[in-house]
């Protein structure tokens, strides 16, 4: 079948168009992805969102590339997307890593999915933070500090250093909850 006709038989919403669509490209979208992607339930799940995607873009699609290439295309930036929602969670949970267990439960698909969404939460969240909260926060997690450099910092003893930062991380869970 050619394309043209196959893209015609999917969008009329022909059910043997698109097994014959799966049936032809996921298996090479599979290997491509394996490649890739070292997680079997990562892969099918890029897979997956690969073949949405497809759905959601064929009626952009214009033959200007083959089929092929414009599914490919789509699998690429996916795997690119997946790579860079693990890098951001690795960075904000690796500088929060006591928010990681409260915090990734929360997460619904559409916030795994945009990264920049998720960036301006946090954001916000650190905004809405009394000042000597999100200041502590800044300090334990973006300047690294220790808590006993924090303590020296804020002319605090060590014991409130950590109670604060405690109570910070708390509001920091809090805030990110509600909004």
């Amino acid at each position: 079948m050619d394309e043209a006709l196959l893209i015609d038989k999917i969008l009329s919403r022909d059910r043997q168009a698109l097994s014959t669509f799966y049936r032809n490209f996921a298996p090479k979208l599979a290997r491509f992805i394996r490649a890739k992607v070292e997680n079997p339930a990562d892969g099918e799940e890029i897979l997956q969102d690969t073949l949405y995607a497809f759905l959601e873009a064929i009626r952009d699609f214009h033959g200007k590339s083959s089929l092929e290439t414009f599914l490919f295309a789509i699998c690429q930036h996916k795997v690119i997307d997946f790579y860079r929602r693990k890098k951001i969670k690795h960075l904000v949970f690796s500088q929060l890593p006591e928010l990681s267990e409260l915090v990734s439960p929360m997460l619904n698909p559409e916030e795994e999915l945009d990264t920049t969404l998720f960036k301006e939460k946090i954001g916000r969240v650190l905004s809405r933070l009394i000042p000597r909260y999100r200041q502590i926060l800044l300090f334990k997690y973006f300047d690294g500090l220790s808590v006993e450099e924090i303590s020296r910092r804020l002319s605090i003893t060590f014991k409130s250093a950590e109670s604060r930062l405690f109570r910070a991380r708390k509001a920091f869970v809090e805030i990110f909850l509600s909004i």
